[in-house]
């Protein structure tokens, strides 16, 4: 590949659906390299090599490697800018923008584990989110703003959480109310979306099929 090549380590209907929407929604080439979650490649010594903890997303870009969501989300916005999906330094909305693209793996996604494990968070003087009640106040207060995160101004923080809203919601992990699902809809019936929902359908044909054939 030349040196602006881009590389996103994938696997169909997980959290690297978000990156592969934003990289439609950029609309720059990229090298999707799907690992069967079904046959575990992604705990082979090839891919442990890319990222030790065995989870997807990853990309490298020009030979940069980039783990963890958020990192990512980053990344690629300030990246390909032409898209305008990432308010530049010297914005007024760069500190909120990436602000919640964060807060999403520090508070929203901790609190979303422990509440489907029924587990209690941690005291507040050390839990990474304080509690799940205050996590949504603070995720629908946001939505006020609307049409989007910020207004009128969409960003990639938009389809970080309209991805993340939509999973979470339609699995019971999240209550819905009229304001998070009209955010959704808004979102994620832009085309970047059910582009990679046709990808997704038909990877996970291929992950069955081949585990199916190796017994898996």
């Amino acid at each position: 590949m030349n040196d602006d090549s881009l590389i996103l380590y994938y696997a169909p209907r997980t959290r690297a659906s978000g990156v592969l929407t934003l990289l439609e929604e950029l609309d720059v080439p990229y090298e999707l390299r799907a690992l069967n979650f079904h046959l575990g490649e992604q705990r082979t010594p090839e891919y442990l090599a890319v990222n030790p903890l065995g989870k997807v997303p990853g990309i490298v870009h020009n030979g940069a490697l980039v783990t963890e969501l958020g990192a990512i989300f980053i990344y690629l916005a300030d990246a390909f800018p032409q898209k305008g999906l990432a308010p530049p330094i010297g914005d007024a909305l760069r500190g909120p923008y990436l602000r919640w693209l964060v807060i999403y793996g520090s508070a929203f996604e901790p609190a979303v584990v422990d509440r489907s494990m029924d587990r209690a968070p941690a005291p507040a003087r050390t839990s990474p989110y304080g509690d799940f009640d205050g996590v949504m106040a603070l995720i629908n207060a946001q939505l006020t703003q609307g049409p989007y995160l910020f207004g009128e101004r969409f960003t990639a923080a938009d389809i970080l959480w309209g991805t993340a809203l939509r999973w979470t919601v339609g699995f019971g992990l999240v209550p819905d109310n009229v304001q998070i699902s009209a955010y959704v809809e808004r979102v994620t019936t832009r085309p970047c979306f059910a582009r990679v929902a046709q990808t997704d359908a038909e990877l996970l044909k291929i992950h069955e099929a081949a585990a199916k054939a190796t017994g898996g």
